[in-house]
């Protein structure tokens, strides 16, 4: 057992290292950047930011008051950010994010701060902004080295977790795959049943863990090889016994005293939930009012061309599918569209599934064929976006007929809002066929992030004016 306490040695000195090196990149960095901007030394040539060097309160002033509080605020954000875990097997592109997120929320704090509780401005816009960059320099730097050097003992053999994984069915391919090849694990290989592993005990082993593939309370087996694994101080786990393939949907929780492993469709959730809702709010918001004008021409266009009405409403299948949706859109068609679709269900191009697309459509008016080629008729949409009932990125809002003919699997687009554009959208649009576009809602709904929908509203930009997938 000596090797394995070494072990964790080697982790809780790396771990604890972490704080005093994060502190000290703290402190090198607001020292630099006040003595800078005191000297007046711009970091970028020719770049001058309009502050005077002599609103720089005093080095001690500076040293009590903003450094010394400025260090112990980034330690706790690191902290709550997870960058001080003892036991951290993530990547190291995952801990320079947390780093620059830490650091954007710290010069949040500061200039919050200062505007709200002190009721005035920072006293050097120049020192913030070398500050807050040095400290995501020196912070990034230093846990590189760590890292490093953390590395070069793991390529010795310390700190490395000794693991093997028992039972009578084998690995889920991708954890096999990260036992094999991440650096932190020593995978001893599969074993059949507790036999094997007392053997292996027998012979000396050091073993940090052992894996079980195929966990059952009510067995006997199962419940002999957690005994041994606690009477011998070997760690236990399992892998779920079902929903391995979605690991990332599944989330540890606590029911009451006991751990709870519950099944998540999407990571849009919680706080990520309110801060699409925002960002719905307020772009829809700023995109009405700078779209006012183009709303303006739009409609007289449509009421000249055709006549009443300009707006056309559609009735679609909102999130969760339990409530019909009102989506708004320009009138690009004929007054009586609607009536004159089931004339023309044979000229249906999309054979793939439940969606009902004609190539050239005679019902569309010749304005309509304008707002469809660069999806202008769309635009109304924002106002769905401002009361709710829409996203801006989001799968494609589906007509309750077809909603009628989805398979299971293919109803698992509702765990979000729909949306006006989608990854859909800006990878082939009408292109695409039916089992295409719902796999690739699905893995947007599985994998969404902030940085996935403002990538994905970037690429709409550039699908909608070259025209790729129009119909």
């Amino acid at each position: 057992m000596g090797y394995t306490a070494f072990m964790k040695k080697s982790e809780a000195i790396f771990g604890v290292a972490r704080v005093p090196l994060d502190a000290l990149a703290v402190f090198a960095a607001l020292t630099l950047a006040y003595h800078l901007r005191a000297l007046n030394i711009a970091i970028i040539p020719g770049l001058e930011i309009a502050d005077a060097a002599g609103t720089l309160p005093p080095v001690a002033w500076y040293m009590i008051h903003f450094i010394i509080p400025g260090v112990g605020t980034f330690l706790v954000l690191a902290g709550l950010f997870g960058l001080y875990t003892l036991e951290s097997t993530e990547s190291a592109f995952i801990e320079i994010g947390r780093v620059l997120l830490a650091t954007a929320l710290w010069v949040a704090l500061v200039i919050a701060w200062y505007f709200l509780v002190r009721k005035q401005l920072f006293f050097s816009r120049a020192l913030l902004l070398y500050g807050t960059g040095f400290i995501a320099l020196f912070v990034t730097v230093i846990r590189a080295v760590l890292t490093l050097i953390q590395r070069a003992f793991l390529h010795r053999g310390i700190g490395k977790r000794v693991v093997v994984s028992l039972g009578r069915q084998g690995l889920a391919e991708s954890a096999l795959l990260t036992l094999k090849h991440d650096e932190h694990y020593a995978y001893l290989g599969h074993l059949p049943d507790l036999e094997a592993l007392k053997r292996m005990f027998h012979q000396h082993r050091t073993i940090d863990l052992v894996l079980q593939t195929d966990p059952n309370p009510a067995s006997d087996m199962t419940l002999a090889l957690i005994n041994e694994c606690r009477s011998r101080q070997v760690g236990y786990a399992f892998l779920p016994p079902v929903l391995a393939d979605v690991p990332h949907q599944l989330m540890v929780e606590r029911l009451g005293l006991l751990p709870m492993i519950r099944f998540q469709p999407t990571p849009l959730d919680g706080w990520g939930r309110i801060i699409k809702r925002l960002f719905d709010l307020i772009a829809s918001a700023v995109l009405i009012i700078i779209l006012s004008p183009v709303f303006l021409v739009i409609s007289l266009c449509i009421l000249f061309g055709g006549g009443w009405p300009i707006f056309y409403i559609s009735k679609r299948v909102g999130e969760s599918s339990r409530r019909r949706i009102s989506i708004l859109k320009f009138r690009s068609m004929v007054k009586d569209a609607d009536r004159r679709k089931a004339d023309l269900l044979a000229l249906n191009h999309r054979r793939d599934g439940p969606l009902f697309k004609i190539h050239d459509d005679p019902r569309v008016t010749r304005v309509g064929k304008f707002l469809r080629r660069y999806s202008f008729d769309e635009f109304p949409q924002l106002f769905n976006v401002f009361i709710g009932t829409l996203s801006l990125v989001g799968p494609r809002p589906h007509l309750p007929d077809e909603v009628e003919r989805y398979s299971l699997e293919q109803r698992r687009v509702f765990a979000v809002k729909p949306g006006m554009t989608g990854l859909a959208q800006i990878s082939g649009r009408s292109d695409l066929s039916f089992e295409e576009e719902v796999r690739l809602d699905l893995q947007y709904i599985e994998e969404w992030s902030p940085l996935l929908d403002l990538w994905i509203l970037w690429r709409t930009v550039f699908t909608v004016f070259s025209r790729e997938g129009a119909d």
